[in-house]
């Protein structure tokens, strides 16, 4: 009774004497549950010690949402928590968490939920309590600063909110929201997010129930995702040969539609399956007039269902953002049905993918309004972020785990009695008026948990994906030391590399000089030792302590130099002018082009030679080859490798040089004997109609 008497004189006293001024002072949603709370005679049983004021305003109010006291939802959270979640130094935040995503999951049923201001300032307000859920919290905010939210607290409390974010890209969602305010987040900038959902979900919506492709889409229940291509200041062209035709253009969450415009109405829909295992390859492509390549605005769609790829060009005056948006979501629909193939998802798990990807989408729809920036479509889906993260793949491997899981063990989990996770992407979608695939009767019925978040508890999906964020973290740091030592021009690239490989020429110069026997003492002492070690069988051994040594050398190179590497000093070339530059390429051209030609007249040889367009040499040939064949089939590996070291190192020995020239005068002879099969070359007819 004493302990209830001083919450109520404590509450009381904090709104007399101002201490919530630095909520109070903003007029945040506080002001008048703070007076409420404090005339309230309940107000010391709604009170918990050991949360923050701000903590406790956010329970008070799931409190509300779910219709339970606190002191119960207090009850719940102790018989349900383990020990190492109900620890003192976590209990504040985890309980906070706790009554947070059993709300959430209650409160995102209802229909229109993100056009409540109530709900936007609710999940906004529990990243703000999240940062300071203890007693002994300090507030991360001053009287002369907007309320603002980290990042640690956007992904815990958003991705509880699936069409808000999602645990994968909530990192990067949380970057681009906050691109322009420091790296914190306003409630200004988040709410204005959130209405560019909600006007991404009713284009969508309407899109969907509409009668565009309604025969073609009923069989699979497809639904609109994006038009294109309807305004005709925006043009979506289908390039065909060296023409291209207007038309529209319609992603569905199964298919590409593509529409030919005609004079009052469109022509049949060409179909672009991309649900189905076609070795589909979707692109960015240069187009223009005449079949030319100038300019970077169209999509490549290439499979094996199709003789030639289909090219999309998305015409504009400036930049092609329009072009890699269109490209993100085909991509995002095609990377999410290689996932379920993949995996072999089908049912709800299936859905439930779908419904990811889709939410996805209207993301970066809302995005796009509020942000300037063109780079930001892989970021923020996905299956597209999955595609090009080190390690993505187990993510995705997580993400079909936890699929299959849920799939026999959850409908949705607050039902089920636990509340600990959050309300599945396949349910949020259902609620906010769509309906995918065929076997959905009743979302409440066939619901499923996404279960990527937990009280107090890092997730199997979380851990993933802080893997993949760290070694997404190193390559983009090695990257940079890799764009650090790019240099221009031919000249400076091969001094450059002729440094580099400095040590194995140094390396190659020496065994060549053993095998020109330029010191015979060291060539023969050489041989000796190899002959010996072959002999012995322990050439594998040799191989192994030639690693040993080298791994030896990185470790003590890395002991004394103590994670500092010397800089390569390399000499630059004279500076070469513009027709000195050309003159070089020519150079490089005409050599490599020797090189090609040399190259085809040994092959045109060998063919020569296993056609019999020269008997003698064909038939020697033969004979050759039938030798070796019996000797690799009959003598034992090691002796084979003995003879051919002993022939390679000792070749030019002073006992057998004069010998080794005479035999290496008459191989050339008779390699220059053989003439090469004949060429014709064809020119190919260009009598093929242009369309």
């Amino acid at each position: 009774m004493a302990a209830a008497i001083k919450a109520r004189n404590m509450l009381e006293g904090f709104v007399r004497e101002g201490s919530f001024k630095w909520l109070l002072s903003k007029k945040s949603s506080f002001d008048e549950e703070f007076e409420e709370m404090g005339r309230s005679p309940s107000a010391s049983r709604n009170w918990i010690e050991g949360l923050s004021p701000l903590a406790n305003m956010i329970v008070r109010r799931c409190s509300k949402i779910l219709g339970i006291p606190t002191t119960e939802l207090q009850e719940s959270f102790n018989s349900e928590a383990s020990e190492t979640i109900k620890h003192p130094s976590r209990y504040a935040r985890n309980f906070l968490e706790y009554c947070c995503f059993r709300a959430l999951a209650l409160s995102v049923q209802v229909t229109g939920h993100l056009t409540d201001k109530k709900f936007r300032r609710l999940t906004f307000d529990m990243m703000l309590a999240w940062e300071t859920p203890a007693s002994s919290s300090q507030p991360l905010v001053n009287v002369d600063e907007d309320f603002t939210a980290g990042l640690e607290a956007f992904s815990r409390i958003a991705p509880a909110v699936p069409i808000i974010a999602n645990v994968v890209i909530s990192e990067n969602l949380f970057e681009v929201l906050t691109m322009s305010t420091g790296g914190r987040l306003q409630f200004s900038t988040y709410d204005k997010y959130l209405s560019g959902l909600e006007r991404a979900i009713k284009k969508m919506k309407t899109q969907s129930d509409s009668s565009l492709l309604s025969a073609v889409r009923l069989p699979r229940r497809e639904r609109i995702i994006e038009v294109d291509g309807t305004v005709t200041s925006q043009p979506v062209l289908e390039h065909v040969g060296i023409s291209a035709w207007p038309g529209r253009l319609i992603l569905t969450d199964h298919a590409l539609y593509f529409e030919a415009l005609r004079v009052v109405s469109y022509d049949k829909p060409k179909v672009y399956d991309l649900s189905e295992d076609l070795k589909q390859v979707v692109k960015p492509e240069l187009t223009g007039p005449w079949g030319t390549r100038l300019f970077d605005k169209a999509v490549s769609y290439k499979s094996i269902s199709l003789s030639e790829p289909v090219v999309i060009e998305f015409p504009e005056f400036k930049g092609h953002s329009r072009r890699d948006y269109w490209l993100a979501i085909i991509q995002e629909i095609l990377y999410v049905h290689r996932f379920i193939n993949k995996f072999q998802l089908t049912g709800v798990a299936r859905d439930e993918a779908l419904s990811k990807a889709v939410l996805g989408i209207l993301r970066l729809q809302a995005i796009q309004e509020i942000s300037s920036i063109n780079s930001v479509s892989e970021k923020v889906l996905m299956f597209n972020l999955c595609d090009q993260l080190p390690g993505g793949d187990m993510i995705l491997e997580t993400l079909a785990g936890m699929s299959n899981v849920r799939d026999l063990e959850h409908t949705n989990t607050h039902k089920a009695g636990g509340g600990m996770y959050s309300i599945s992407a396949m349910a949020m979608v259902s609620n906010l008026g769509f309906v995918f695939g065929s076997n959905l009767s009743d979302p409440n019925e066939t619901g499923l948990a996404v279960g990527e978040i937990a009280v107090g508890e890092m997730s199997s999906l979380e851990r993933a994906v802080k893997e993949s964020r760290n070694n997404y973290k190193k390559v983009v740091q090695a990257q940079a030391t890799v764009n650090d030592v790019k240099v221009d021009g031919i000249d400076t690239n091969l001094a450059v590399m002729k440094e580099l490989l400095h040590p194995v020429v140094e390396v190659g110069k020496l065994f060549l000089s053993l095998a020109f026997w330029d010191d015979p003492l060291k060539s023969l002492l050489f041989c000796l030792i190899f002959t010996y070690v072959i002999w012995r069988g322990w050439l594998a051994y040799a191989f192994g302590v030639a690693l040993i040594f080298l791994a030896l050398f990185m470790v003590i190179t890395r002991f004394f130099n103590q994670g500092q590497v010397d800089e390569l000093k390399v000499l630059a070339p004279p500076p070469m002018n513009t027709m000195e530059q050309l003159l070089a390429v020519q150079n490089a051209i005409s050599q490599a082009e020797q090189f090609i030609q040399d190259g085809n007249v040994v092959l045109l040889k060998f063919r020569a030679l296993l056609l019999s367009c020269f008997p003698q040499a064909s038939e020697k040939f033969a004979v050759g080859l039938l030798c070796v064949a019996l000797i690799l089939a009959f003598v034992p590996s090691k002796y084979l490798y003995l003879v051919t070291f002993l022939e390679a190192f000792t070749r030019y020995s002073p006992p057998r040089k004069a010998s080794t020239e005479r035999w290496t005068r008459r191989w050339r002879e008779w390699w220059f004997s053989i003439p090469a099969a004949p060429v014709v070359l064809e020119r190919e007819k260009e009598d093929k109609k242009k369309k």
